[in-house]
C-alpha cells in the first residue's frame, strides 16, 4: 500500500487538475473572443481547409486535397509555432485524463473505505478529483474550434515533418469519445461506482445538516457567540471540524456529478436519493469552473430519459426551491464582527464560527450570483439581494480581524495543541490494540511535533505543520485500504480527533490559506456583480458598505494558478479595472451629493445678499407712513432663516436626507486608508479629492454665470458669497472624510488665478479679464459710461441706448475688493497685464501718428514762445482728435487699474497685514541714486502687492517689447518726446466740445478727459524710463507747452471754440496733483494760479446755476 502513494498521488493530480481546467478555460474564452481568437481561425484564405479538416476529422487526408490545403502548406510554420500551446494543452488533459483513470482503478483494487466524517483530507480528495476530472472533460467538449485547432496543428506538422504527431491518434480519438461527455463517464465510471457511491453516501452525515433553511440555523442560534454566555469561552468543537466550513457549493459538486456518473446507486440505496433530492432543489445550475455553469435539471433530465426504468429518477428531478438565507447571515455575522472587534482574545476559542461563518456567507453570495447572471426563466430580480454589499462588507470584517489578530490565534492553538491535543492523542495511541510499526512511527511523531510546541517559538521562528499534515493523509491512505493491519474504519475516535488536529495546526501556520479557502469571493459574474454594486450606491442605508465591492478585487490574484501564469496580467488587469471603477463611481456618487448640497447653501446664502432686503426695507418705509401698496392677501415673503425652524423633529428636509446619504457614503471611503490590488495600492480617498477638484473647479467657473451672447456675468461680490457657501460645505467633508480640503481649495483657486486651469480650460481670470476689457471698458469708450473720481466706480451715463448692466454695481469698491478676494494677486497681475498689453496697442497707434507729424511737431517743439508761429503750425497738425481719444482712452483703463491695485491693496492688508507693510516701506524708503534695475524691481513688488509706483513696472515692460524695425534708440527717444508735445499742443481743442465741461459732483468731466492727467503721467514715467531720459525735464517741457497753448485760448473771442476753457484749464491741476515729478511751484511759475482759482469758481457756479 504504501508504494501506492494515494495521498501524494491525490495531491498531485487535484493541484494538477485545477490547473488544466484553468487552462482549458483561458482557451475556450480566446475563442470565445473575436479579437483574442487564433487568426488561422477566421482567416478567410483558410476557410475552407479548416471546414475539410473538421469534416474529415479525426482522419487525416493529404493526398486528394492539394487545393484546399495549398494555403495550408504556405503557413505551416506559423501554425505550428502558434498553435502549439493549444495542442499541447489538449495532449495534457489526455495524459491527465489516463493518470486519473490510472489511479482511479488502483483505489478499487485497494477497495479503500471513504467516510467524510473519518479520512476526511482521503474522501475531499477522491471526490475532488472525480468533480475536477468531470468538469474538465465537460469543458474541454464545449470548446468549439477544439476539431480545428488539434487538425490544423496535425497537418501542419505532417507537412513539415512528413508524419503526424504521435500523440494525434489517441487525442483525435479522445475528442471523438467525449463529444457527449458525460455519456461517455456514465459507461467510463461503471466500475468505480462501489468506491465513488461509498464516499458520496458518507456525506448523509454532513450535506443535510449543512443545508438547512435559515428559520432552522435562526432557531439553534448559529454562530451567535452571546445567546450562551455562559459557554462564550468554551472552545467551539465538532466530531467533523473540516466539514463545517466545507464549501456548500462543493458539497453539491460531488453529490450531483458522483451521483451523474454512478446513477444506479439511486435505484439501490434510499440514503442516496435523498442526498440527491435535496441537492437537487438546492441549486439550479453548477459551477463547472469560474462563469462555466452546468444546468442540472435539463442536463440530467436529458441523460436519464434515455435509461430504461427512470422515469422515476426524471421525476425526481424538481425546480429549485429558492433557499434565501443573506437575512439571517447579515445579523449572525454582524454580531460575531461586532463581538470579535471588543474582544478579539476570543478569535481563539470561536475560529471555528468564523471560518464556518466565512464560508456560509461566500457560498450564499457565489449562489446568488451565479443564479442572478445564469436563470433566466424566474425573475431574475429574485437572486438580485440589494444588501449583499453588508453581507460582504461583515466578512471583509472577520478577515480583517483575523489577519490583525493572528497571533493571538496562533498563541492560543500553540498552546491548544501541545496542553490538550497531544495527550489526548497520547492516550488514543496508546489505547490502540494493533499499531504496525510504520504507522506508530507516524503518530509517535504527531505527538512528539505536538509536545514539542511553545509560545516562545513564535518570536523568531516560523511555525510549519505541512509536513504534519501530509503525514496525516499518508496515513489516511495506509489506514483506509481493504488489508490495512490497522483500520481507520475500525478507530473513528482517532480519525475524529487527527482531524480536529489538523484544524488547530492550520490556526497556528495557515490562516491566510484558511481566509483564501472559506472566503475567496473572486468573482467571474460581472453582470451581476456591477449592478449588484449599482444598487448599493442607489440605497443610501447601503452605500455605507459599498466599500466592500473594491475590497473584493483584492481577492481576484489568489484564483491564479502556476501552470496558467499568462492569465495573471488579465486577472490582475480585470481586478485594477473594476476597482477603480467601483472607487470612481463611488467618489462621483459623493461628489453629486456634496454638490447637491453645496446648491442648497449657495441658494440660502444668496437669500442674504443685500439686494434683497431692498423689499423688506420698502415694506417697513410704506408701513411707517401708512401707505397701501399691493394687492391684499399677497403672501409675506419668507424672511431667511425660515428653513431652520422645526415644528417636528419628525420632519426631513432635503438638505437633511442629503447629509445622511453623504456620511453613509463616507464612511464607506474612510473605512480603508488603502487597498493593494495586485501589488497596486488603491486610495479611496484620493478619488474623492481629485472628484471635488473637478467638480469644484467647474462650479467656480459655472457660478461666474457668464454668458458670451449677452456678455452678461455674476458680480464679483455674489459670486464670492457663492463660493464662500461652497467652501463652507467642503470643509465640512472633513468630519466625514480624513481629507485634507485645504489641498483642493489651494489647487482649485490657485488655478483660478491663471489664464487656463490645468485642463486647458478657461477660468474666472480669463473670464473677468475678458469681461471687464472686452465690455466695460469698451462702453467707456464708446462714451456711454464715464469714471466718476469722487465715486471712485465707472458709472452709466444717460444715452439712448441703455445698457444692459450697471456699471457701477461692477466697478465700486466692494466688487473690485470681492474680484482682487477671488483672483488673488496672481489673478489681478494676468488683468494688468492685459490692460497693459491695450495700453501698449494704443501707444503704438499714437507713435505712428507722431511719425505723420513729426516735421510740424519738431519747429513747436521749440516755438512755444512764438504764438502766431505755432498757430500756423498747429493748423498743419493733423489726427488731433485721435490723439487726445486714444490718450483718454489710455487714462481710463489706468484709472481701472488703480481700483483694482487699490482693492487689491486693501484685501491683502487686512490678509497678510504685516508683509503688506514691510513692501511699503521698503517702497518708500528707495535711495534716489538707487540704480534704475533695482527700482523697477522693487516697484514690481510693490505693484504685485497693490501700492502705487512712480514709475508702473507693468506698463514699462508692456510698452519695452514694442520692437520698432529700423528704428534707431534715438528716434525713439525723439519720438516720445514729440508725443507729449503733440498732446500738450493738442489740449486746448478739449475746450470746443461741450462733454468737456467740469462736474464738481463727480470730480471730473463726463468725456473721461479727467483721465488724461493719470495717462500723461504714467506713459511720460514709463517712456522715459525705457529710453532713460529725465522724466522730470521731460514732463516740465509738457507743462510749459500745454499752458503756453491753454493761455492763448484765454485770448480767444469766438465763444464756440472757448466754450469749456475753465474746465480745460483745471487739467493743468490735475495733471501736477496727480504728478510725483511736477510740483505746484512749477505750475505758478508757466500758468497763473489765478486763472486756476478763477477757473474752479466758474465751474462751481456753472454747476449750481444748471442743477438749480
Amino acid at each position: 500500500m504504501i508504494q501506492q502513494k494515494l495521498a501524494e498521488k491525490l495531491t498531485i493530480l487535484n493541484d494538477r487538475g485545477i490547473g488544466m481546467l484553468t487552462r482549458i478555460y483561458n482557451i475556450k474564452k480566446a475563442c470565445g473572443d473575436p479579437k483574442a481568437k487564433p487568426s488561422y481561425l477566421i482567416d478567410k484564405n483558410l476557410e475552407s481547409a479548416v471546414k475539410f479538416i473538421v469534416r474529415k476529422f479525426p482522419a487525416i487526408e493529404t493526398r486528394n486535397n492539394n487545393q484546399q490545403l495549398a494555403q495550408l502548406q504556405k503557413e505551416k510554420s506559423e501554425i505550428l509555432k502558434n498553435l502549439a500551446l493549444y495542442y499541447f494543452t489538449f495532449v495534457d488533459v489526455m495524459e491527465f485524463k489516463d493518470h486519473v483513470c490510472e489511479l482511479l482503478n488502483t483505489v478499487d483494487a485497494c477497495q479503500v473505505f471513504f467516510d467524510i466524517t473519518v479520512n476526511f483530507d482521503l474522501t475531499k480528495n477522491y471526490l475532488d478529483l472525480v468533480v475536477t476530472y468531470t468538469n474538465l472533460m465537460m469543458l474541454l467538449s464545449r470548446i468549439e474550434e477544439r476539431k480545428a485547432i488539434i487538425g490544423l496543428y496535425n497537418y501542419a506538422h505532417e507537412m513539415t515533418h512528413g508524419s503526424s504527431d504521435r500523440e494525434y491518434p489517441r487525442l483525435g480519438q479522445m475528442i471523438v469519445d467525449y463529444e457527449n461527455p458525460l455519456k461517455k463517464m456514465m459507461e467510463e465510471f461503471v466500475p468505480h461506482g462501489k468506491s465513488l457511491q461509498d464516499a458520496l453516501v458518507s456525506l448523509q452525515m454532513v450535506y443535510p445538516r449543512r443545508n438547512l433553511s435559515a428559520d432552522q440555523w435562526r432557531n439553534a442560534q448559529l454562530l451567535s457567540l452571546i445567546s450562551a454566555p455562559s459557554t462564550m469561552l468554551n472552545p467551539a468543537q465538532s466530531d467533523t471540524m473540516p466539514c463545517e466550513y466545507l464549501s456548500l457549493d462543493t458539497l453539491e459538486k460531488w453529490i450531483v456529478f458522483g451521483f451523474i456518473l454512478c446513477h444506479a446507486a439511486l435505484s439501490s440505496d434510499p440514503a442516496a436519493l435523498s442526498l440527491w433530492k435535496l441537492a437537487l432543489q438546492s441549486s439550479s445550475c453548477l459551477c463547472l469552473f469560474r462563469d462555466e455553469v452546468f444546468h442540472i435539471h435539463k442536463s440530467a433530465e436529458d441523460l436519464f430519459v434515455n435509461i430504461r426504468g427512470y422515469n422515476k429518477r426524471v421525476n425526481d428531478i424538481r425546480e429549485l426551491v429558492l433557499r434565501i438565507k443573506n437575512k439571517f447571515l447579515r445579523s449572525a455575522l454582524k454580531e460575531l464582527a461586532t463581538v470579535l472587534a471588543d474582544q478579539p482574545g476570543l478569535l481563539g476559542p470561536k475560529a471555528l464560527f468564523v471560518f464556518m461563518a466565512l464560508s456560509f456567507a461566500r457560498d450564499e453570495i457565489i449562489w446568488l450570483l451565479r443564479h442572478a447572471d445564469n436563470i433566466q426563466k424566474k425573475s431574475t430580480d429574485d437572486f438580485i439581494d440589494k444588501h449583499i454589499a453588508e453581507l460582504i462588507f461583515y466578512m471583509e470584517e472577520l478577515r480583517a480581524h483575523v489577519r490583525k489578530y493572528g497571533p493571538v490565534m496562533q498563541r492560543y492553538y500553540v498552546q491548544y495543541l501541545s496542553g490538550f491535543d497531544a495527550v489526548v492523542l497520547n492516550e488514543l495511541v496508546q489505547n490502540l490494540s494493533v499499531c504496525p510499526e510504520d504507522e506508530s512511527i507516524i503518530m509517535s511523531s504527531f505527538v512528539n511535533t505536538m509536545t514539542s510546541l511553545s509560545v516562545k517559538q513564535g518570536n523568531g521562528e516560523v511555525f510549519d505543520f505541512r509536513g504534519l499534515r501530509l503525514d496525516w493523509f499518508r496515513l489516511q491512505a495506509y489506514t483506509s485500504v481493504s488489508k490495512a493491519s490497522l483500520g481507520l474504519a475500525d478507530h473513528r475516535e482517532l480519525g475524529k480527533m487527527m482531524n480536529t488536529i489538523i484544524f488547530h495546526t492550520k490556526m497556528v501556520d495557515s490562516l491566510v490559506e484558511m481566509l483564501v479557502e472559506t472566503s475567496d469571493l473572486s468573482i467571474f459574474y460581472s453582470r451581476a456583480f456591477e449592478k449588484m454594486f449599482q444598487q448599493c450606491l442607489e440605497l443610501p442605508s447601503q452605500s455605507r458598505y459599498s466599500i466592500s465591492f473594491p475590497l473584493l478585487c483584492t481577492h481576484f490574484m489568489s484564483c491564479t494558478h502556476e501552470l496558467c501564469p499568462e492569465e495573471r496580467h488579465h486577472i490582475g488587469d480585470r481586478s485594477l479595472s473594476l476597482c477603480n471603477m467601483f472607487l470612481d463611481e463611488m467618489a462621483k456618487q459623493a461628489r453629486n451629493l456634496i454638490t447637491d448640497i453645496c446648491t442648497e447653501q449657495c441658494t440660502l446664502s444668496d437669500q442674504l445678499l443685500p439686494k434683497h432686503c431692498a423689499k423688506t426695507i420698502s415694506q417697513a418705509v410704506n408701513k411707517k407712513s401708512k401707505k397701501q401698496t399691493g394687492k391684499k392677501g399677497e403672501p409675506e415673503r419668507e424672511k431667511p432663516g425660515v428653513e431652520s425652524m422645526r415644528k417636528n423633529r419628525l420632519l426631513v428636509t432635503n438638505l437633511d436626507k442629503l447629509h445622511t446619504a453623504l456620511s453613509e457614503l463616507c464612511f464607506s471611503i474612510n473605512y480603508v486608508p488603502n487597498m493593494m490590488v495586485w501589488e497596486h495600492t488603491f486610495t479611496p480617498r484620493e478619488y474623492l479629492t481629485s472628484h471635488l477638484e473637478i467638480r469644484f473647479t467647474k462650479s467656480i467657473v459655472g457660478m461666474t454665470m457668464y454668458n458670451q451672447a449677452t456678455q452678461e456675468i455674476a458680480k464679483p461680490s455674489e459670486l464670492l458669497t457663492s463660493v464662500r457657501a461652497y467652501m463652507t460645505v467642503l470643509q465640512s467633508i472633513e468630519n466625514y472624510v480624513q481629507i485634507d480640503i485645504t489641498r483642493v481649495f489651494n489647487n482649485v483657486l490657485l488655478q483660478q488665478t491663471q489664464h487656463l486651469d490645468s485642463h486647458g480650460e478657461p477660468t474666472i481670470t480669463s473670464l473677468y479679464t475678458n469681461w471687464y476689457l472686452e465690455t466695460l471698458l469698451r462702453q467707456v469708450s464708446n462714451g456711454h459710461i464715464a469714471y466718476f473720481p469722487a465715486m471712485k466706480a465707472f458709472v452709466n451715463l444717460p444715452t439712448e441706448n441703455e445698457l444692459t448692466f450697471n456699471a457701477e454695481e461692477y466697478s465700486d469698491i466692494s466688487e473690485m475688493r470681492s474680484l482682487s478676494e477671488l483672483l488673488g494677486p496672481y489673478g489681478m497681475k494676468f488683468l494688468s497685464e492685459s490692460l497693459m498689453w491695450h495700453i501698449s496697442s494704443q501707444v503704438a497707434e499714437l507713435k505712428k501718428l507722431v511719425v505723420d507729424n513729426v516735421e510740424v511737431l519738431t519747429q513747436m517743439r521749440t516755438s512755444f514762445d512764438k504764438p502766431d508761429h505755432m498757430a500756423a503750425l498747429f493748423k498743419r497738425l493733423t489726427s488731433v482728435d485721435s490723439v487726445l481719444k486714444r490718450m483718454t482712452i489710455i487714462g481710463v483703463i489706468l484709472s481701472f487699474r488703480s481700483l483694482a491695485q487699490e482693492a487689491l491693496r486693501d484685501v491683502l492688508s487686512c490678509h497678510i497685514p504685516f508683509l503688506v507693510s514691510s513692501v511699503e516701506d521698503f517702497k518708500d524708503h528707495i535711495p534716489r541714486e538707487t540704480d534704475m534695475k533695482v527700482a523697477m524691481n522693487v516697484y514690481e513688488l510693490s505693484s504685485a502687492a497693490g501700492l502705487p509706483c512712480e514709475i508702473d513696472p507693468a506698463l514699462v515692460v508692456a510698452l519695452s517689447s514694442q520692437k520698432s524695425e529700423n528704428i534707431s534708440p534715438e528716434e525713439e527717444y525723439k519720438i516720445a518726446c514729440l508725443l507729449m508735445v503733440f498732446v500738450a499742443v493738442s489740449m486746448p481743442t478739449l475746450a470746443s466740445n461741450v462733454m468737456s465741461q467740469y462736474s464738481p459732483a463727480i470730480e471730473g468731466h463726463c468725456n473721461n478727459i479727467h483721465c488724461l492727467a493719470k495717462a500723461i503721467n504714467q506713459i511720460a514715467a514709463a517712456l522715459f524710463t525705457i529710453h532713460k531720459g529725465s522724466i522730470e525735464d521731460r514732463l516740465k517741457e509738457f507743462l510749459a507747452l500745454a499752458s503756453s497753448s491753454l493761455l492763448k485760448i484765454g485770448q480767444e473771442t469766438d465763444k464756440s471754440t472757448t466754450r469749456n476753457r475753465e474746465s480745460v484749464y483745471l487739467l493743468l491741476d490735475m495733471i501736477v496733483q496727480e504728478s510725483p515729478f511736477l510740483t505746484m511751484d512749477l505750475l505758478e511759475s508757466c500758468f497763473p494760479y489765478v486763472l486756476l482759482r478763477n477757473a474752479y469758481h466758474a465751474v462751481y457756479k456753472q454747476s449750481v446755476s444748471s442743477s438749480a
